[in-house]
């Protein structure tokens, strides 16, 4: 349980800190909250690795829960747009980390 806590975290703070990075553009103090954010990102993801998460699972997760929390806060606060089509695209990499989480679990499989 503690690698999904920590997998939480990493995202919670990349999406933070690309959010910042746009706010930065503005404010460049929020340069410093951009840099933070991804350096404890970063040391969360390995964290989670460390914490016995698969490297594929660990990273897709992250990368499509990132996106899409980008995604959907930048609509929210800067009213950037997200259509049906974006929101699909992002329900279908979705399941895609979802499929490629559930295929390790199971035990040895044939390879591509």
């Amino acid at each position: 349980m503690r690698r999904w806590w920590l997998l939480t975290a990493a995202i919670a703070s990349e999406v933070t800190a690309t959010l910042a990075l746009k706010a930065a553009l503005d404010l460049p103090v929020l340069y410093l909250v951009v840099a933070v954010g991804y350096v404890v990102a970063f040391g969360l993801l390995a964290l989670t690795l460390r914490a016995g998460m698969g490297l594929g699972v660990a990273y897709g997760i992250w990368g499509a829960a990132g996106a899409a929390g980008t995604a959907t806060l930048a609509a929210l606060i800067w009213n950037e747009p997200l259509t049906w089509v974006m929101a699909l695209g992002i329900a279908l990499v979705m399941v895609g980390v979802v499929m490629v989480e559930a295929g390790s679990r199971h035990g040895p499989q044939e390879v591509l």
